[in-house]
């Protein structure tokens, strides 16, 4: 038996949506412990037994009543995903209805539709937008006129991760700038970086976060240090302060809530789909 409440993020497509906003859910709730798991594309009635079965299991296994987040849109698969004795949670149904009588229609359920390629020039938006974080991933490129945004901070403080996320999630070219010990020299912006300035948003990090972050990369280096983690986090906060640029600590936010602070500091506004 297990203390760890078993958690199904189901869908039949990628499970993006179901995840997202069961783990919204899920952490509302602290004192629980979740064991949680996705299954994805659930698109035909064997593929819902299997899950079924899954499921199922999981509750004798545990010995507690598993939950499930179902994004399937087809009525069928839900109905036989239930008869896993699994609470049942359809992120669809509250919404179907009123929206069919505000909407004066039906629904046409779509399976799969929800992560589709629905439109070409967005999808390819966000590939390119990936690209260029990876081709300006750390300072390799200092070529900024075409950034949308550029992420300035201390090395390891969640710039590569939240460029990455803009990216794929938003179609955002976002560069990187790693502060290095030269540039914290100084209270000013590197050179490069200065006529760029209404591009720049700041990362922090509380030191002692850092160290352990770098110990895990290159243990008992001075590079992991915390006099060198506390050392250069106070010179970049003087150069955020000097400079006035926007800043937030990554120390206890995720990449969703970074990315949603650094478009809305910035006016930046763009669709996920």
């Amino acid at each position: 038996m297990s203390d760890a409440r078993p958690v199904f993020y189901v869908s039949d497509g990628t499970g993006i949506t179901a995840e997202t906003i069961g783990h919204s859910l899920l952490t509302q709730f602290t004192q629980q412990r979740f064991e949680t798991d996705r299954i994805p594309f659930v698109d035909t009635p064997d593929r819902a037994r299997e899950a079924a079965a899954i499921i199922r299991e999981s509750s004798q296994r545990t010995g507690l009543r598993a939950i499930v987040v179902n994004t399937c849109v087809d009525e069928e698969l839900s109905r036989i995903l239930a008869e896993s004795g699994a609470l049942m949670m359809d992120v669809f149904a509250p919404f179907i209805a009123p929206l069919e009588e505000e909407l004066g229609s039906q629904r046409q359920p779509r399976v799969g539709q929800a992560h589709g390629i629905v439109d070409f020039d967005t999808y390819h938006q966000r590939i390119n937008a990936m690209n260029y974080a990876l081709t300006h991933d750390d300072g390799m490129r200092v070529d900024y006129s075409d950034a949308d945004l550029i992420l300035v901070g201390v090395s390891r403080a969640g710039k590569t991760p939240t460029c990455v996320y803009l990216a794929l999630h938003h179609g955002v070219r976002a560069a990187n700038y790693p502060l290095t010990e030269e540039d914290l020299e100084t209270d000013r912006l590197p050179a490069k970086l200065r006529p760029h300035k209404h591009k720049i948003f700041g990362l922090t990090i509380d030191p002692d976060r850092l160290h352990q972050i770098r110990q895990e990369r290159r243990p008992n280096s001075r590079y992991a240090e915390l006099s060198t983690c506390k050392s250069e986090v106070a010179a970049a906060d003087v150069i955020f302060r000097t400079e006035n640029i926007p800043v937030l600590s990554t120390t206890h936010a995720s990449i969703e809530e970074i990315s949603s602070r650094v478009l809305e500091t910035l006016g930046i506004n763009r669709e996920m789909y």
